[in-house]
């Protein structure tokens, strides 16, 4: 507290710019003592823009600062106002923004990808004031990734993907190719034993669904596909004559075929019987789009109206796409088969940690348990490098399993 010209009490502490000048304070203390009192209801932002607005003090723009005490007058010092500073914030974030969602499209990365980039360069520019990334440097990002581990405490995995994302920005984006990139550390990951879930977990699982979860919980297992690949599985890629299944644009952007199990036919049949029946249906009513990878809508103009490009796990209603304003039936959310299996899980009484990705995890192990060749494996699931599958051979020889503890011989 600091006393003012006229003898009154100044409060100094107030979430302003430094470019503001405290120049005049005018006594309001009847109305303040109304709006600070216990009984008093109203919002703390209602109270702030009451009172400024009455005394004609602060605008709506500035609700971040605190006027709840005796009301006050700014001056921008230099010209510049708060308003203003926050607008040139909010433009040059949105240029930024836009200029990494065009890289990352051109690069032709993932959806899940571009998300993430811009999700982690938005982090970083708040974190730092709303500063220009062209003004930070590596001490900001240092900061910003032991910020990460220390108080969010993230994992090494996600570690990383925020310092993709922040050298992305930097080489890509702003074209800085500066000494401090090359001495960044990345985090070291864990080496993990994945989940794997026994026949009988599995069987007891299964027992706990039905209808469509069930069949798309037992085609991740029964092919070892990933979850998104399994929903955004389309008719014409199930081959019932050479009893495989072809995943289109798996991790990585990479193709590969994977077994049909047989006791899936039928169910399998009946599933696309249902999706035909529901496109059928929507072109009745003048629908029956399906989005279109790449170019491919302009190339063949009526392939998102023909039945082979439909989804097999089809959405229960059409919905409008956000980028194109166009209404067509997306495929089933994935969050659908993950609540499912959780549920299914606590049904069954199983206490492992399992989720969708476990069904995968499970394929691989059983696969090298009845004796096939990790090459195989390998293929099967798509994997870029052997190290990647060879984690699954924790369950040759039975492992840890399969030796006698000394304190059974006692």
């Amino acid at each position: 507290m600091e006393l003012g010209p006229s003898g009154e009490g100044v409060n100094t502490h107030f979430t302003i710019p430094t470019v503001w000048a405290v120049t005049n304070v005018r006594e309001d203390s009847e109305e303040y003592a109304r709006s600070r009192s216990p009984g008093s209801t109203k919002s703390r932002g209602r109270r702030n823009r009451e009172l400024t607005n009455s005394a004609g003090t602060c605008s709506q723009d500035e609700a971040d600062i605190d006027c709840t005490s005796p009301a006050i007058d700014f001056l921008p010092a230099r010209k510049l106002d708060h308003a203003r500073l926050m607008r040139d914030a909010e433009d040059f974030q949105a240029d930024l923004i836009i200029r990494v969602r065009a890289r990352v499209q051109t690069l032709h990365y993932s959806k899940r990808t571009e998300q993430a980039y811009v999700g982690w360069i938005r982090r970083f520019v708040i974190a730092n004031g709303r500063r220009h990334p062209r003004h930070l440097g590596g001490d900001e990002v240092e900061a910003f990734l032991t910020g990460l581990a220390s108080t969010r405490q993230v994992s090494a995995s996600t570690q990383n993907q925020a310092l993709a994302a922040l050298l992305f920005l930097y080489r890509d984006i702003l074209k800085q190719d500066l000494p401090w990139m090359d001495k960044i550390v990345r985090a070291k990951r864990s080496r993990r034993i994945p989940v794997v879930l026994s026949m009988d977990e599995l069987q007891r699982l299964l027992m706990m669904m039905d209808g469509q979860s069930w069949l798309m919980a037992a085609l991740m297992y029964g092919t070892g596909m990933r979850l998104m690949e399994c929903v955004r599985l389309r008719i014409k890629d199930v081959d019932f004559d050479r009893k495989e299944i072809l995943v289109r644009d798996g991790k990585g952007a990479k193709d590969r075929r994977v077994p049909l199990p047989q006791k899936l036919r039928e169910p399998l049949e009946h599933a696309i019987e249902r999706a035909r029946l529901l496109h059928v249906h929507d072109l009745a009513r003048g629908l029956g789009r399906v989005w279109l990878p790449m170019a491919l809508a302009r190339k063949y103009l009526n392939a998102d109206r023909e039945l082979g490009w439909q989804y097999v796990f089809p959405a229960a209603n059409p919905s409008r796409d956000p980028a194109t304003g166009m209404v067509r039936r997306h495929h089933v959310d994935e969050a659908v088969l993950q609540r499912a299996v959780k549920n299914a899980r606590t049904k069954a009484g199983i206490l492992k940690p399992a989720t969708c990705h476990t069904l995968r995890h499970s394929f691989a192990t059983h696969l090298l348990e009845a004796g096939h060749d990790i090459r195989t494996v390998q293929e099967l699931l798509g994997h870029k490098d052997l190290s990647t599958t060879q984690i699954y051979t924790h369950v040759l020889g039975r492992g840890a399993g399969g030796i006698l503890s000394p304190f059974d011989r006692l």
